[in-house]
């Protein structure tokens, strides 16, 4: 922190407003020229003799300037709950730096609710649906599991159960906290099936027990989804050579994937369901094709999926560096895999899967020039032979991996 600029204080405010802070954190509210803050948050301060100013919306290109213009005031940050907990303080730490912050926390949203529904924290899920898809709870959705939804406003509990009957878990159990520790708090408690209550607070938080039905559809976090997860035309890496090419791309927090030739896009998106953090890009040539890719993205719980319509390596010109690439499709055309290893990160990861004779000539030769793993992957499925039962053997792939 330099001598010239002066600290940002960061103060957690619940519900319960101004009494509900202690003594230090309103003592700092009140050494601030400038308060910054949410309208509601702002409305809660007793009479302050600092200036009020409301967040700009959208508010994160905002933020540089805003500071820049009050620079050598005192100023005060208010944030809902704890700022560090998916709140504005960890966005001031990116842009103004952690050295610059003092942060008060309260006790958030999480903590409150888990009070009152008798849940350990350490065992809950927490999803953060404030300006976000409600799809992003789908990879969440597990027999048993429960979550703790933070969320947007008054219509999110209803999206919410929509949600759970369409995935068929209509009886989980759903608990909506409103106002919590405030004078107005509130519960509501039902089922996703029946669930009453199209008017809450628009300050709540969701605590969900999910339960499936007889018949849900299991989708794990693991690799190797079913292949009826998806929407496709036939252009789908398979269940089985899927798991595999998964274990060898192996998803790490954060990292980016180029899925190429995407086809339905099961690759990138099961990449994305590995890990929270992790992204990736679909490239995809045909259109009908990248909008079925959105779809199943959509539908499987990473609506965060760039798609690309283009051929490659056209397409790739301007896409960030990846830290693995997986070439399903397309593999023949030329520059593809040229593009492919000179965009990869350094230790990133590239698979093809080859699946005609042209494609495994080329990983033969890239294998033999750059090292890697070559395996050839067969699988064969029982099947009706008449009034039998027989072997049925799907294509056989070459599956080249490298690391580089």
């Amino acid at each position: 922190m330099t001598a010239q600029r002066k600290p940002v204080d960061v103060v957690g405010i619940g519900a319960d407003g101004w009494h509900g802070l202690p003594a230090a954190a309103q003592q700092r509210v009140r050494d601030a020229e400038v308060v910054f803050g949410s309208r509601r948050q702002l409305d809660l301060l007793p009479d302050p003799d600092a200036e009020l100013v409301e967040w700009p919306s959208p508010m994160l290109p905002a933020l540089p300037g805003l500071f820049e213009r009050h620079e050598g005031r005192r100023i005060c940050v208010l944030a809902s709950g704890d700022p560090m907990f998916h709140g504005i303080g960890a966005t001031l730490a990116r842009v103004l730096g952690a050295d610059r912050l003092r942060v008060l926390p309260h006790v958030s949203s999480v903590s409150l609710a888990c009070a009152r529904m008798g849940w350990p924290v350490h065992d809950v899920e927490v999803v953060n649906l404030v300006g976000r898809h409600t799809e992003l709870l789908h990879p969440r959705i597990q027999p048993g599991r429960r979550l703790i939804v933070l969320s947007s406003d008054a219509r999110t509990p209803a999206r919410v159960a929509a949600l759970l009957v369409s995935r068929d878990f209509g009886g989980s159990a759903m608990t909506v906290l409103g106002d919590l520790a405030s004078a107005s708090e509130s519960r509501f408690d039902a089922t996703a099936a029946q669930w009453p209550h199209p008017d809450v607070s628009p300050l709540n938080v969701i605590a969900v027990e999910c339960r499936a039905d007889p018949d849900a559809l299991r989708l794990p976090r693991t690799p190797g989804l079913p292949d009826e997860a998806f929407q496709h035309d036939g252009q789908l890496t398979k269940r089985d050579v899927r798991a595999l090419t998964l274990a060898r791309l192996g998803p790490m927090p954060g990292e980016l994937l180029w899925d190429v030739g995407a086809g339905a896009g099961s690759i990138a998106i099961e990449w994305m369901r590995a890990e929270a953090s992790c992204r990736a890009v679909a490239v995809e040539h045909r259109a009908d094709r990248a909008a079925r890719v959105t779809t199943n993205a959509m539908t499987l719980g990473v609506p965060g999926l760039q798609v690309v319509v283009g051929s490659a390596p056209e397409a790739l010109d301007e896409l960030e560096p990846p830290d693995a690439v997986f070439v399903g499709g397309g593999a023949t055309r030329p520059g593809v895999l040229d593009k492919c290893w000179s965009a990869l990160r350094p230790g990133g990861r590239l698979v093809v899967n080859a699946v005609t004779l042209e494609s495994e000539v080329l990983v033969a030769d890239w294998y033999a020039r750059c090292g890697g793993e070559l395996v050839r992957i067969s699988a064969e499925h029982a099947a009706p032979v008449g009034g039998f039962t027989g072997w049925r053997p799907a294509m056989r792939i070459a599956q080249w991996a490298v690391t580089k």
